[in-house]
């Protein structure tokens, strides 16, 4: 079978009314005109998508012409995080952590490609890092995904290295594989990973795995803040606190 040729099952409108929906995600707020010209559909089949979601309640009209997502998205999101019981399991866990560091915390989960944030604690302070829940990070230029990545066998790692690009994100983001294995070595020795804006600027983050009953870490808890907060040294100074936490919790989760 040709690599572009279409699956039998495959519905075709329902494929460009899911493909409106991530235009939307990403652009906010769009005319059917802007739509269109953004997916290449002709103006009429946009309007019905569009008027069909709308229907549906998950896209609304402004006072502008233009359609933006409803909250009943964030809804169907809610109901695929509430899902995973790591969640309620891990949340004070995340409280203690944030107590103790007074910085954002986030739960992190390894998805085989990349990390999902599941859930998290935001900072008091109001320069804060804010990575909203469900959203999707590359692996290696995280703290949360080095930590995980740091405990795989090195065939699962090689399959994941072999399979992917290594972009530039941030001024320190490892771009060598070479370099990022040395790096993953370093941190499994450890026990903690480091994101030292690697995946943004000004924005350093400190992570430790989570392991489950099956000794299987796919789970990570991380602390990130503002790198003018957040030094190298704050960061050495805490990584005891949060291999401390996260022992704990793999414990709770059946890990011996």
């Amino acid at each position: 079978m040709a690599p572009d040729k279409k699956k039998y099952y495959q519905i075709t409108s329902l494929e460009k009314g899911i493909k409106v929906l991530e235009l939307l995600a990403d652009k906010k707020a769009l005319t059917v005109s802007a739509v269109a010209e953004q997916l290449g559909f002709n103006r009429a089949g946009s309007h019905r998508f569009l008027a069909t979601l709308r229907d549906l309640g998950y896209v609304e009209k402004d006072e502008n012409n233009r359609y933006r997502l409803t909250f009943k998205v964030v809804d169907l999101g809610m109901m695929v995080l509430n899902r995973f019981e790591i969640r309620q399991e891990a949340r004070p866990f995340m409280q203690e952590l944030s107590t103790k560091l007074k910085e954002t915390v986030n739960l992190g989960f390894w998805n085989g490609e990349g990390i999902f944030h599941l859930d998290k604690i935001d900072s008091m302070e109001i320069l804060r890092i804010d990575a909203p829940l469900g959203s999707y990070v590359p692996a290696y230029c995280t703290a949360l995904g080095k930590a995980i990545l740091a405990q795989m066998s090195k065939e699962k790692l090689n399959n994941y290295l072999s399979g992917i690009k290594l972009v530039k994100h941030g001024p320190n983001t490892i771009i060598s594989k070479r370099k990022l294995q040395q790096e993953l070595e370093s941190t499994r020795l450890r026990g903690y990973a480091i994101d030292n804006e690697e995946l943004a600027r000004g924005l350093r983050c400190l992570a430790a795995p989570v392991f489950d009953y099956t000794g299987r870490a796919v789970y990570a808890l991380s602390v990130s803040a503002p790198a003018i907060r957040f030094s190298l040294k704050t960061i050495e100074q805490s990584q005891r606190k949060i291999r401390d936490v996260c022992g704990r919790l793999s414990e709770h989760l059946g890990f011996k």
